[in-house]
């Protein structure tokens, strides 16, 4: 191979070029790991089934399932093992209660709703009516929030009631965040906090009312 435009310094650079871009292009994309998914799913609950083909089932009253560091409460879940071995479920309750703990922090998150559906390969979290999520002292309450628990980033939309409780947010969004906890100027990034240090909760774009239903 010849290079008739090329310095004997660019000749060489080139060469070293050609022989980087093959072993960038064999190694492996790095993937954030969640430890949860390499857990077992336990479950139980007063009644249901499951099956060992479809790796799932339906359990109702009292029903709790677990993986790892998540744990769900519920009166009905229908759940299933997805192929990557994170959970999927759709859980109904008064209310439904979740929680996980936090990658690399030593604190969890929670959320209540009258119903959830989480889909780990996805890192998603749907919350349905009288809906509260929280970490640390930061708080969001409305009738739909959506919350990926891989970039901690939130959406909340205010929608009208469907259950007919009146003391629920109603087709408001509520929520409270705390000061946050910086050890460098004020204003800064929270993503320059120390670990294990909390940081609020992170909306994604403008949390407005919505039409949607």
């Amino acid at each position: 191979m010849t290079f008739p435009l090329l310095t004997p310094v660019r000749r060489l650079a080139a060469c070293c070029a050609l022989l980087v871009l093959p072993l960038l292009a064999a190694m492996p994309v790095a993937h954030a790991e969640r430890a949860d998914r390499d857990r077992p799913i336990g479950f139980s609950g007063d009644n249901g089934d499951a099956n060992f083909e479809s790796r799932g089932g339906t359990l109702v009253g009292n029903v709790v399932i677990t993986q790892g560091t998540l744990t769900i409460r519920a009166d009905r879940v229908v759940f299933k093992q997805n192929p990557d071995n994170s959970l999927a479920a759709t859980a109904y309750g008064n209310p439904v209660s979740f929680r996980q703990k936090r990658d690399g922090m030593d604190e969890y998150y929670e959320a209540y709703a009258q119903r959830a559906v989480y889909d780990g390969s996805k890192d998603l979290l749907e919350l349905f009516d009288r809906a509260l999520l929280k970490r640390g002292n930061d708080e969001i309450r409305s009738n739909y929030i959506s919350y990926n628990t891989a970039t901690e980033v939130f959406k909340a939309e205010g929608r009208p009631d469907t259950t007919g409780d009146t003391s629920g947010p109603g087709s408001r969004v509520r929520g409270v965040f705390q000061p946050k906890q910086e050890s460098g100027k004020a204003g800064g990034d929270a993503k320059a906090a120390p670990k294990g240090e909390a940081v609020p909760l992170k909306p994604a774009g403008e949390i407005a009312p919505s039409s949607r239903k």
